[in-house]
């Protein structure tokens, strides 16, 4: 899957072996964060967290537990990280990911 920032940018998603989280991606150009969070009724939501750089981003893909490192680290910092809710793919559009593997 791939997403896009305000600027245009694709954005490719890496799917995460993770119950929170389903797969995440970054955009090092804008230091976008791409996030999609599973759903039980089909394409979860995806959100853009503005303000995360490719540190901040290979310290959250080489966490162990990415909805742990989400809760601590990201979520509580609304104001360091603003974000924007993405419209979900639509089914009839199939998203483009990389291999899944263990981000």
């Amino acid at each position: 899957m791939n997403t896009e920032t305000k600027q245009g940018t694709a954005i490719e998603m890496i799917p995460c072996k993770s119950s929170q989280i389903a797969a995440i991606g970054h955009d090092p150009e804008t230091n976008t964060l791409a996030i999609q969070f599973p759903s039980k009724t089909g394409t979860g939501s995806v959100y853009h967290y503005q303000n995360f750089s490719a540190e901040d981003f290979a310290a959250f893909s080489a966490a162990e537990s990415k909805g742990a490192h989400f809760g601590k680290h990201i979520k509580p910092l609304a104001e360091k990280f603003p974000f924007v809710k993405i419209q979900p793919v639509q089914p009839d559009n199939p998203p483009t990911t990389k291999e899944n593997h263990d981000v």
